[in-house]
């Protein structure tokens, strides 16, 4: 069935992530909350959101948004960017340390598509890119519509 065969492949791509992330703690301690990992991916996802659009998107207060950007920018993950237009407005903007982290986060990713490609066709993975594309720009409105806004 569709909805066991999408669920499973999330799951293993999330388990994959969840235990090289313990393997990379072995002999020091994690650098990040699991709710401050969340939200410097959020930050990341959202590119460049001001604290409100944070806080708007995550459906918390806005003090609590400050107060988890905060200990992000303090743990070096995060940087404010002043708005140029607009003194008032800060920008969230992540930093060579998240992208670092990001990037190992992904590697398994890479592996996985790169053996598609190497199984399948190339009408196939075209085919597959495409069904991803279209699931995620038409059939998830109610995240993707962050994504869009200014």
């Amino acid at each position: 069935m569709l909805e066991q065969e999408f669920i499973e492949l999330y799951d293993k791509f999330k388990l994959n992530f969840y235990r090289n992330i313990f393997a990379g703690f072995t002999g020091r301690e994690a650098s990040l909350t699991a709710t401050e990992t969340f939200c410097v991916e959020v930050i990341h996802a959202l590119k460049r959101p001001t604290v409100n659009k944070l806080a708007e998107f995550l459906d918390i207060s806005q003090p609590n948004a400050a107060y988890k950007v905060a200990s992000l920018v303090k743990k070096g993950y995060v940087v404010k960017e002043q708005s140029k237009e607009d003194k008032r407005v800060f920008y969230l903007d992540i930093t060579e340390k998240f992208e670092k982290y990001y990037k190992f986060k992904n590697e398994y990713i890479y592996t996985v598509i790169n053996r598609a490609k190497e199984e399948f066709t190339e009408d196939e993975v075209h085919q597959l890119e495409n069904m991803l594309h279209r699931m995620s720009t038409e059939m998830m409105p109610e995240v993707s519509g962050f994504f869009n806004e200014d």
